[in-house]
């Protein structure tokens, strides 16, 4: 280790860091001043990371948890020859490639949208599950094709972090020892000093979840920093904890002032003599690209072309794995109607037993669904095949994701930007308690599947601490995430096959727990639309009912009833995100203009103004009482709606 290099490449990411943030006089720099050696070290001497290749399935993935520290990234992006100079000075700004956190998408280089505290952690530990099953699924003897590590940095405030608590006990739980913690530990945050809001053993509890435990006393320590990542080779997930000085070298150097002030122009200049760097604008020396183009940029290519060579040696000895890996890596298991199951011989059937049964056998069609339940697999029906994913089953596709809603969405969101198609399940209500991960797929344009029974009032006896109300306008409104309430059976299995197929976007869908009518019109081409006919009286409609899930056998019910004095169209729209992407033309076709509309469903009424101003749903909290009770406590009756239809 060349200390005098190593040192001007570290204190050339604190000068770009800082540069880009006092330029845009927004921005965190006290991290990007600690924790730069951290980079430093991981980048130079331990990731395997092609930027010829991005998509290389076998590269190291790093994440920054703490995306705050976006300048320090997109810093190192930049030496390694992925982030152009003369965008760094547009750090922040309007239509920059450098936003304000992480984009996945966005910026070359970053495989994960971080910001929100523990997000990143959480999905790291899906990419290292993902990493594990595909090693189980394809290596050979003298064959790793799948042997990449996953590297986090995180802070103290991520380690505060619910998610983090539960994606790091399941990670130490399944030995994910390919999951690397780099703790940059300053003990600082943005309100003070961490010892003003927590006193927790990290060694203590980190072996207590089944991690292994490091120390590095100084971060500017570099050549310790590399001998003890190298060195932590346990057969278990491991944690990295580098004490640094957070603003170290700025005139607020070990203050919590410096977290997330930018330094002013004379405060810059300050540290950038203290740094001793005084290249011009944002042109870093030549001298240090050389050495990351001699290290990570050389040895990540040799093994990138390894990697290749390997995989022509396997092809020959073995071609059906070998082809079987192509489909995984090219996302080539395409279902079709044919691989769902029909239900045309089944006259009632609860969409959640409707869900696991479709699940089940599209999990025979596409080998590379791979998920489970937040510990409710047996009543919300969702599970994978294949056994369950454990440290000594790494090939099951069924993870027991235990009570770790939060970690068992986020995890998702690493299992899909690892290339499987990763599912979630569990009950509606507790959506509450993983939605910060489902926008983050939204965000991302990643196709994370999230699958909730028990998606209304029905729920029954358990009360309204069980019973989602609120729930389903709240998602609606939640920008590129397709909500979907299917009303039988059939709707069910075809919302589960479009949403193995789409790519830019999550799919959020809900199931009864009661056993619902399988329906004679509900049919794919309509469901495909978002929203179509299932019932049409013989003469021109004077009303229509909008209706989704349960309430759309109700809705035809009440058409029926009223067949000799009005003339009432049934509608169902399991997707309002499919149907407003429809063109006009035929959404007029659908909700006509000159007929009386009324939109029914048993949750808040919210989403349904954009349609009519006839809307009949719940917009209190539920009550504990029987699921036959129930209808009538909150009017959802045939005689009810009728009468309602009638006034309008």
């Amino acid at each position: 280790m060349n200390k005098n290099l190593d040192l001007v490449c570290v204190n050339t990411l604190r000068a770009l860091s800082n540069k880009m943030i006092t330029k845009a006089k927004s921005g965190h720099p006290g991290i990007c001043l600690d924790a730069a050696p951290i980079l430093h070290v991981l980048y130079k001497d331990f990731m395997n990371f092609d930027v010829k290749h991005l998509d290389w399935f076998n590269r190291d993935r790093f994440v920054l948890s703490s995306g705050h520290a976006s300048a320090l990234m997109y810093s190192m992006l930049h030496l390694i020859g992925l982030v152009r100079e003369e965008d760094l000075p547009t750090f922040r700004k309007k239509d920059s490639v450098l936003a304000g956190h992480p984009e996945y998408g966005h910026t070359k280089g970053i495989e994960v949208t971080t910001g929100p505290l523990g997000q990143g952690i959480a999905t790291a530990v899906g990419m290292a599950i993902a990493s594990k099953h595909l090693a189980n699924k394809f290596n050979e003897d003298g064959f790793p094709l799948f042997d990449y590590n996953v590297y986090v940095m995180c802070g103290d405030g991520d380690l505060e972090e619910g998610v983090c608590y539960e994606s790091l006990s399941l990670a130490g739980h399944l030995k994910l020892d390919n999951l690397y913690i780099l703790f940059d530990s300053n003990n600082i945050q943005l309100d003070g000093p961490v010892n003003e809001t927590f006193s927790e053993d990290i060694q203590k509890r980190f072996e207590a979840m089944g991690f292994s435990y490091y120390k590095v006393d100084d971060a500017n320590n570099l050549e310790i920093l590399n001998k003890t990542i190298k060195e932590a080779k346990s057969p278990l997930p491991k944690i990295i904890e580098i004490k640094s000085v957070i603003g170290y070298g700025s005139v607020y150097e070990g203050s919590n002032k410096i977290h997330g002030k930018p330094l002013n122009e004379v405060e810059l200049e300050e540290l950038l003599n203290k740094l001793d760097c005084h290249f011009e604008g944002f042109k870093a020396d030549k001298e240090v690209f050389d050495l990351y183009k001699d290290t990570l940029l050389k040895r990540s290519s040799l093994k990138y072309e390894n990697s290749l060579k390997m995989l022509k040696d396997y092809q020959k000895k073995y071609p059906l794995k070998a082809l079987e890996l192509e489909k995984y890596l090219h996302n080539d298991y395409i279902a079709t109607l044919a691989d769902i199951p029909s239900f045309k011989d089944v006259s009632m059937m609860s969409t959640r037993k409707a869900m696991g049964l479709t699940l089940n056998e599209l999990s025979k069609a596409i080998p590379t669904l791979i998920g489970g339940s937040a510990d409710l697999a047996s009543s919300c029906q969702v599970k994978g095949n294949d056994g369950n994913f454990s440290s000594t089953n790494y090939g099951g596709r069924n993870i027991l994701f235990g009570v770790r809603e939060h970690a068992m969405a986020a995890i998702t969101n690493g299992l899909v930007l690892s290339g499987l198609k990763g599912f979630a399940g569990g009950f509606f209500v507790f959506s509450d308690y993983l939605r910060p991960a489902v926008r983050n797929a939204a965000i991302m344009g990643i196709p994370s599947l999230f699958l909730f029974s028990h998606d209304s009032v029905c729920v029954g006896e358990d009360g309204p601490t069980h019973q989602p109300v609120e729930h389903l306008a709240s998602f609606r409104v939640m920008p590129n995430l397709n909500v979907v309430r299917p009303a039988d059976a059939k709707e069910m299995s075809y919302a589960l096959l479009d949403a193995t197929k789409n790519n830019t976007y999550p799919t959020l869908i809900t199931a009864s727990r009661q056993d619902l009518e399988v329906l004679a019109n509900t049919n794919y081409e309509g469901f495909t639309k978002g929203a179509y006919v299932v019932y049409e009286p013989k003469t021109k409609p004077t009303h229509i009912i909008l209706a989704s899930g349960s309430e759309v056998s109700l809705a035809i019910k009440v058409a029926l009833n009223l067949k000799d004095t009005l003339s009432v169209r049934v509608v169902s729209m399991p997707s309002m995100f499919i149907f407003d992407k429809q063109d006009e033309i035929y959404k007029d076709s659908i909700i006509l203009k000159d007929a009386k509309v009324l939109a029914l469903e048993m949750a808040a009424s919210m989403s349904w103004y954009k349609y009519t101003k006839n809307v009949f749903g719940i917009d209190t909290f539920g009550k504990s009482m029987p699921l036959n009770d129930i209808f009538e406590e909150y009017g959802f009756t045939v005689t009810n709606i009728s009468e309602i239809l009638r006034k309008i």
